[in-house]
């Protein structure tokens, strides 16, 4: 039996993240909202291209097949969009074959709203002001930033990476760093390795990630050729001695990553080309790099990192 959303885990996106709307939003801006619709009803057989999220949902919604008992994934459409001109969205949808069924047609408003209403771990979309105002009311969600896509049908791996503090974690360690300095940031870190930090935005999504992978491991330890698709990893500028509150966090949430980097401020793209991750969460916009441009990159704009000046 199906799960029920409540139980589910569940990624609400915008149609600016799982797709291209460069065409469209150019129409908008340069020929108003009438011309905007007629382009789409125009266009409403044509197929939009994939978007930067694209390739991150794709993969989500194939766990849906590996636990086809328990479907205990969920995509949702969180639409700026009325429900008319939403209708291109939702044929591209079933032309590239996703199970997204559930949606909310705004007609202008920002949707973030409703984002407990479908009990949603991650919010992703393109448009800044929508993010800004999830991330105020304390919803987690991320800004997709343009990248490069790459989707290939024969990688079947979901790679997931995150930073750690101001993402999986609060910003109460980064709040420290930033009214005194790295040696007051250290000596913080080493009196309270042994106290867990609280959840930040996305530590409800990381922690049912990693109950997806436990039923992964269950799944392998019935069927030995069984090839486990979920790989999660932590990308943080931490460095020994901070990196104990990391694991003294973890383990008192009871869950873990697959591969977990202490760069010390190493670029993390150094890494990130290597990992080449499907999303990549971050609250600095800094670390939201790379040099082919090729990684798709969320922007979670919480915290004391992210205050307006």
């Amino acid at each position: 039996m199906a799960y029920p959303i409540q139980s589910k885990l569940v990624i609400a996106v915008a149609s600016s993240a799982l797709f291209d709307l460069t065409e469209s939003d150019k129409v908008f801006k340069e020929k108003g909202e009438d011309k905007y619709r007629k382009y789409q009803r125009h266009n409403i057989d044509n197929t939009l291209k994939k978007g930067v999220a694209f390739p991150f949902i794709r993969r989500f919604l194939n766990l849906n097949m590996i636990f086809a008992d328990k479907q205990p994934v969920e995509v949702v459409l969180l639409s700026r969009n009325d429900p008319e001109t939403g209708l291109r969205v939702f044929r591209s949808i079933k032309s590239y074959g996703l199970t997204i069924s559930r949606a909310a047609f705004m007609a202008g408003r920002s949707p973030y709203e409703f984002i407990p209403a479908f009990n949603v771990s991650l919010f992703l979309s393109a448009n800044t002001s929508d993010i800004e105002k999830a991330i105020g009311a304390g919803y987690p969600a991320g800004i997709v930033m343009p990248s490069n896509i790459s989707d290939d049908d024969n990688d079947t791996e979901l790679r997931v990476a995150f930073d750690f503090d101001g993402v999986i974690a609060d910003d109460e360690s980064e709040t420290v760093y930033k009214e005194s300095d790295l040696n007051g940031f250290i000596s913080h870190e080493e009196k309270n390795a042994n106290i867990p930090h609280n959840s930040g935005p996305l530590g409800n999504l990381f922690t049912k990630l990693a109950f997806m992978q436990e039923l992964e491991r269950k799944r392998q330890l019935e069927d030995k050729s069984y090839k486990r698709v979920i790989r999660m990893s932590i990308v943080t500028a931490r460095a020994a001695p901070a990196h104990e509150r990391v694991v003294t966090t973890l383990n008192k949430w009871g869950v873990s990553a697959d591969d977990t980097f202490f760069l010390g401020g190493m670029g993390k793209h150094r890494i990130l080309e290597i990992l080449k991750p499907h999303m990549f969460f971050d609250d600095q916009t800094s670390h939201l790099t790379s040099s082919a441009g090729n990684i798709p990159m969320v922007h979670v704009p919480f915290g004391v990192a992210n205050k307006k000046r």
